[in-house]
């Protein structure tokens, strides 16, 4: 992680949960991290606490919905920071809904956060990059287990699987158009099983609550940012394009 040292990461959803805890590990790590998150005001706290690290978290206030928002954070990123060398995309929703039922908005919210706004915020990292002939960056997409599998009966969250398919596909799709380009920036999936964050509850998911946790077995935000970390150190012409990532006794 050395060479990541004084450069520039964004992590999207960086309020809470994994994001948060991504964050934090690269702040301590030295990296210069933007926040990106709607409620600015817990990535102010995280910031705050990290004072003392060899790093900086610089909070940013971004709906990543909203293309013109991606846009100004970039802008805000190119004119105070120089430039993105790492993006991180985390942020996502995840909510129960029927494939027979809807409701609509909730398949419309999970598609524009975790596939749409993913790629606007890829885009804009990639001609950050570019722009600057950063040839070593790297894109992280959060990914999940259900973005190669059917999620289990119990966590009827079809739309959001078929979303994390999506972002499977926009993997290996970004690798072969940068292999086109001869670059060397690469971009890894990071699939993790259950994980106890706050995602499920916030969508309003009455399933996801403590019972759970104490049922089946689950990882840590802390676990998802040191795989993070992984990816990050391996040599540059180490390519991890999929690491999937299971908390031990998972079931399925």
């Amino acid at each position: 992680m050395e060479r990541w040292s004084g450069r520039v990461a964004v992590v999207t959803g960086a309020s809470a949960g994994i994001g948060a805890a991504i964050a934090q590990e690269l702040v301590k790590k030295g990296l210069k991290v933007v926040g990106l998150a709607r409620r600015v005001d817990r990535v102010e706290e995280l910031s705050a606490a990290l004072s003392s690290e060899s790093g900086k978290l610089f909070p940013l206030k971004c709906d990543i919905i909203r293309e013109t928002d991606i846009k100004d954070a970039f802008k805000w990123i190119k004119s105070n920071l120089g430039g993105v060398d790492i993006l991180v995309n985390n942020a996502g929703v995840a909510s129960e809904n029927s494939l027979m039922r809807g409701p609509v908005d909730s398949w419309r919210s999970i598609l524009e956060l975790n596939v749409l706004a993913l790629s606007v915020c890829t885009k804009e990292a990639i001609q950050s990059m570019q722009e600057r002939s950063v040839n070593d960056g790297h894109i992280i997409h959060m990914n999940s287990v259900s973005g190669h599998t059917m999620p289990p009966t119990i966590f009827p969250i079809y739309m959001y699987a078929a979303s994390k398919n999506a972002v499977t596909i926009l993997t290996e799709g970004l690798r072969r158009e940068l292999v086109e380009q001869n670059s060397n920036i690469r971009v890894t999936s990071i699939s993790p099983g259950l994980v106890k964050t706050e995602i499920l509850d916030v969508s309003r998911n009455a399933i996801c609550s403590e019972s759970v946790y104490r049922n089946y077995a689950h990882l840590e935000a802390k676990d998802v940012a040191e795989a993070v970390l992984y990816v990050l150190g391996t040599p540059p012409h180490v390519q991890v394009h999929e690491l999937i990532i299971k908390p031990s006794g998972e079931i399925s």
